[in-house]
């Protein structure tokens, strides 16, 4: 039996029913990353209308004429930018709205679209990262912890450089993603994409062959939390932010996880002699464009290693 169409007796103007399905609507079907990041933006904008629910935020926004809510979503969008938020955060929340109302508008809900454009971005800034002797002084420092968390971090900077993983690609490894024997770690893919074989270093091997003979045989993530409260956990990539800026808060420098993958990007190219696609295949980009970024902001070489135990 073919199921009724949800928005087939929906009146001109939506009631609360008519947005707790459209909201329905528009979150079904996503993928876990997607809806999560949905849900977050409806709930921002939720917050900002002081309404109970996301519906109730939706109601608030159709309820008006298009020019009307244009002007709200355009205030909502200066207040976005006067608490500081990055104009990516901002055009993504903005392009969630956008979405909705197109859905609200294809259904009949409304007869019009939502007009408002994305805030300029910044021009993309490309750093080099904590430098030659920046992550020298990081992996010591990271070795010199006594016990399993040295080698743990020493490994995970390891993935971080050598690899020039995503923190969110580092900590969603498992210890069945690495093979020893082979010399190769699988990286997970980016969305349903299959994950990716790549061969290790032997740097990189040897920091992970000792970390994995001190964190043990048994299945489950390759990184662990050693903190009291969530110890023996998976390690979180605001873990990982917090491990890799207090390392290199020991060398003297501000460092974030993405540093060392810029650095390890930038150290590519520099042995490629600028050659972005094969640069793509290390860095894992899709965008050649943006690889070109950092081929196009590259400082002088003399200043990075071509390989973190130089």
């Amino acid at each position: 039996m073919t199921q009724p169409d949800p928005f087939s007796i929906l009146a001109w103007l939506p009631d609360l029913s008519d947005c707790t399905r459209l909201v329905d609507a528009f979150l079904a079907g996503r993928r876990p990353t997607t809806l999560a990041a949905y849900r977050a933006d409806l709930e921002d904008f939720r917050c900002y209308t002081g309404t109970s629910t996301a519906a109730d935020a939706a109601r608030w926004l159709l309820d008006n004429p298009q020019v009307v809510a244009d002007a709200l979503v355009r205030i909502y969008s200066s207040e976005m930018i006067k608490r500081g938020l990055p104009a990516t955060t901002i055009n993504r929340r903005l392009a969630t709205l956008r979405s909705l109302v197109k859905l609200a508008n294809t259904h009949g809900l409304v007869t019009w679209t939502l007009p408002v454009e994305n805030v300029p971005v910044q021009p993309y800034r490309v750093t080099g990262g904590p430098g030659r002797d920046g992550l020298r002084t990081m992996l010591a420092a990271a070795g010199a912890q006594p016990g399993p968390k040295g080698l743990r971090d020493v490994a995970l900077l390891r993935l971080l450089h050598d690899l020039g993983l995503r923190r969110s690609e580092a900590v969603r490894l498992d210890t069945d993603d690495v093979d020893l024997q082979r010399n190769r770690i699988m990286i997970p893919g980016r969305g349903r994409s299959p994950k990716q074989p790549v061969s290790l270093p032997e740097p990189t091997r040897a920091a992970l062959a000792a970390w994995l003979e001190a964190r043990g045989p048994e299945p489950g993530p390759l990184f662990v939390n050693f903190d009291r409260a969530g110890k023996g956990q998976r390690l979180t990539g605001a873990a990982v932010y917090h491990i890799v800026g207090w390392l290199g808060a020991k060398a003297g420098l501000t460092v974030h996880p993405h540093g060392l993958r810029q650095l390890a990007i930038t150290t590519a190219l520099e042995r490629s002699n600028g050659d972005v696609r094969a640069v793509a295949k290390f860095s894992r980009h899709q965008d050649l464009r943006t690889l070109s970024r950092y081929r196009d902001n590259r400082p002088d070489p003399s200043g990075y290693a071509l390989v973190a135990a130089e």
